[in-house]
């Protein structure tokens, strides 16, 4: 009887099971990690945090992680591979309109699987520059072959304007993509397909009517600082957080921006905490005052909505802004967070009331406008990340194509002539 093959065989088999217990763990640690860090923030998980919703104990998850960067890198990997899948599927389609209504799809289901348990959800990409050299360097060039395979989805672009609107749109997509989470679950489940189907509509053909042209009338938003110190301060401040995350903007790199003291902070603030409360009521004061002026100026439902988008983008690309991005909610503790969100709804709910007036006297599709309003949120909060493209053209220009993607859809080419 030949025995050696049968221990061979059995080594191979005891093995492989070894290895197989060995990912399912690893994949259970990044699934804990991706929920610390959507939760506190990269620099806000800790081991011993990740080890207790695994249930393990921290030593052994050093087995797997030496370091805690090492674990957050590689949840923020597994992130982009995700992403990666997804847009690998996404471009079997034949047309633009498939790729991107399938890309968009698969982000839909996987969150119906999150919200039956089937799935975790992966990791927020909000902290990825707050990380270190070299691992940074690494997270960004992966994140940066995401956003040219999204910008691909259009196909290739026959010279330098489609090149810089199919840009537009990618981030434009991305964003709407990473801002779901936050508003799906006001929907019951079996309605998913529903606002996938709604979204997408938006996604396709826009807002505006076929008649409605872009001459949006900007608004001042500029209004005398009652404390200027205080203003620059939280200028500076709101600036660090959307780079850095609202852990990595630490109260002295704050201070060191302005060449000031940290005595200086808290001469202004009492605490960080109160730092990034009064970053977010300036931001949320800014647009509100944007809608409100609109409103108050009369005209269209369409002309008050492009107006405050066109304005809001404007402040985005301009030395005045930016806003505070909505990413820094991870780091705040969760009654200050969710009194934030409740805000962010409302303002939303105001741009859906816009929305839904412009539809009723004809100036605006009939989209649904709660879905439209969280679609343009995402668009204005995001534009941060676009100063660099902006500044590559007339500011005129880039506002214009910047907005289209939402206002008149994907894949309607008017913005080229903007």
């Amino acid at each position: 009887m030949n025995t050696t093959g049968a221990l061979e065989s059995e080594g191979e088999d005891a093995g492989e099971q070894g290895t197989l217990r060995f990912r399912a763990k690893r994949d259970a640690i990044l699934a804990a990690a991706a929920d610390a860090i959507n939760e506190q923030s990269a620099k806000g998980m800790t081991f011993a945090d990740v080890a207790r919703r695994v249930g393990l104990n921290t030593t052994s998850v050093t087995y797997y992680f030496k370091r805690k960067e090492d674990l957050a890198a590689a949840a923020f990997e597994n992130t982009l591979d995700r992403l990666t899948e997804m847009l690998d599927e996404a471009e079997r389609e034949p047309t633009p309109h498939a790729r991107v209504a399938r890309f968009l799809a698969l982000n839909i289901a996987r969150l119906g699987k999150i919200d039956r348990g089937e799935e975790r959800a992966f990791a927020v990409l909000s902290d990825l520059r707050a990380t270190e050299d070299p691992v940074r360097g690494r997270l960004m060039a992966g994140w940066q072959r995401v956003f040219r395979q999204t910008r691909g989805l259009w196909g290739p672009p026959a010279n330098r304007a489609e090149t810089d609107l199919h840009g537009a749109r990618a981030h434009v997509l991305l964003e709407n993509t990473f801002w779901l989470p936050v508003w799906l679950n006001r929907y019951e489940p079996d309605q998913y397909g529903r606002v996938e189907a709604r979204l997408m509509d938006v996604f396709a053909h826009g807002i505006a009517t076929a008649g409605d042209g872009w001459a949006p009338a900007l608004i001042d938003l500029a209004h005398p600082e009652a404390e200027p110190g205080r203003a620059a301060f939280l200028l500076a401040a709101t600036r660090l957080i959307n780079e850095l995350g609202y852990r990595g903007a630490s109260v002295q790199r704050i201070a060191s921006e302005l060449n000031v003291t940290k005595g200086s902070f808290y001469h202004h603030l009492d605490a960080k905490d109160d730092l990034v409360i009064a970053c977010y009521k300036r931001s949320f004061d800014t647009i509100a005052d944007a809608q409100v002026q609109a409103d108050e100026g009369g005209g269209t439902h369409w002309q008050r909505l492009s107006s405050v988008i066109a304005t809001l983008l404007d402040f985005q690309f301009s030395k005045q802004g930016p806003l505070l991005r909505t990413t820094a909610l991870s780091g705040l503790p969760h009654g200050v967070r969710q009194a934030m969100v409740d805000r962010s709804n409302r303002i939303a709910r105001r741009f859906a009331g816009t929305i839904m007036d412009g539809v009723a006297e004809g100036s605006c599709r009939p989209v649904d406008g709660l879905i439209a309003a969280q679609a343009l949120m995402a668009l204005q909060n995001a534009a941060f990340d676009m100063r660099k493209w902006a500044s590559t053209m007339p500011r005129e220009k880039a506002i214009a194509m910047y907005a289209s993607t939402l206002l008149f859809g994907m894949f309607d080419d008017r913005a080229l002539d903007a």
